[in-house]
């Protein structure tokens, strides 16, 4: 329940960050940069308020690690649809290409992880050098 608390959180609070970062590009276009500035700071006031808890509630059960990994497959998953259907931005093989790295990356930090390694490290003759 933990977890299913934080990925609602993280992707409400991307819902918030992808506008306040991008949204100011297609509809501020023509009013001044401070303007655009303070309404995305605005916005931006809403995704911290759910990002901020999301991490302290995730991070009892997610490592560091886990927790940002998680909120990069969370940003690419709010900002592809946001990108497309607000932006308008041409559907591209990039984007699958990039979720596809990204699951990689899950699955490397999900991974559980051996505790000692396999060869210790072994004294450098370089050192002093």
């Amino acid at each position: 329940m933990t977890i299913a608390k934080t990925v609602f959180l993280l992707v409400a609070s991307n819902i918030f960050m992808t506008f306040a970062w991008y949204a100011h590009l297609r509809d501020m276009r023509h009013k001044p940069l401070l303007f655009a500035i303070v309404v995305s700071w605005s916005i931006a006031f809403f995704e911290y308020a759910l990002q901020v808890p999301a991490n302290r509630i995730g991070y009892g059960v997610l490592s560091l690690p886990q927790l940002k990994i998680l909120q990069e497959v969370i940003t690419l998953s709010v900002f592809v649809p946001f990108a497309v259907f607000y932006m308008r931005t041409p559907m591209s093989w990039n984007y699958l290409y990039a979720a596809i790295c990204l699951a990689g990356a899950v699955y490397f930090i999900f991974k559980p992880q051996d505790k000692s390694p396999s060869h210790p490290p072994q004294p450098s003759s370089e050192v002093g050098r």
